[in-house]
């Protein structure tokens, strides 16, 4: 009976730099989002070690925006909570989907790696997953250097925040919206990715204008997930 091979540690170590070297491009584009929410959090009164502590723990770079924008003092911890549980039950969705493509990790490496489950990791997990096996170390290699990078700029904003300005002014709030726009082009496949956004994009859009709170965001996600099925059935029954 053939056993399989155990990995070598040269073997951890190269896909660990694979990893590091697919998730470097991102790495540029998430540092001016940390810049923003550094500078950001210090003009609601954050000291620079809350800032740092908030990306460290939280981790959730958007949910992190939307409790700014709702801080005050003292901080009404329940709406805070509420909006970041809305913002980031699409973590429901992308932990299911990249979870069955996690068959080389333990249980304790998936629930670790499930903590460090960002937008933009998710995305270069699944292109991974879409070509070749998705291993431990290869995660670890886009998950530390993205993490310390957000970890780190969000510190640096909170420290330069005044020197920083206006995030708008410079163009740095836009990094948030491109970063997105370059993992949704990934995921392209013509008619069909396009019905999903644009059902997601309307129904968010039409939510906002006519609902307060961060309801657009579930909203969204969720007429996206509804036009994806509607599609898959309407092509399961027409094969």
């Amino acid at each position: 009976m053939l056993q399989q091979s155990q990995p070598t540690g040269k073997s951890l170590i190269r896909e660990f730099l694979g990893g590091v070297r697919a998730i470097f491009p991102l790495i540029a584009a998430v540092l001016p989002i940390g810049l923003v929410f550094g500078a950001v959090s210090a003009t609601k009164g954050l000291s620079a070690l809350e800032t740092t502590l908030m990306s460290a723990l939280v981790f959730a770079g958007g949910s992190q925006f939307v409790a700014m924008d709702l801080w005050t003092h003292p901080a009404s911890w329940i709406g805070v909570g509420f909006a970041a549980l809305l913002v980031n039950i699409r973590h429901v969705l992308m932990s299911a989907s990249i979870g069955t493509k996690m068959q080389s990790f333990s249980g304790i490496k998936r629930y670790i790696a499930m903590l460090f489950l960002a937008d933009e990791l998710w995305a270069m997990a699944e292109f991974r997953a879409g070509t070749t096996r998705l291993t431990p170390a290869w995660y670890a290699g886009i998950v530390t250097p993205f993490y310390l990078t957000w970890v780190g700029s969000s510190l640096a904003g909170a420290l330069l925040g005044a020197f920083l300005g206006d995030p708008a002014v410079i163009g740095l709030d836009f990094a948030f919206p491109a970063v997105f726009i370059v993992l949704v082009m990934g995921f392209w496949k013509g008619a069909e990715t396009g019905a999903v956004l644009a059902a997601s994009g309307i129904a968010a859009v039409a939510v906002h204008q006519f609902v307060p709170g961060v309801w657009y965001i579930a909203a969204g996600a969720l007429a996206g997930l509804a036009m994806a099925l509607w599609r898959s059935t309407m092509r399961e029954q027409a094969a």
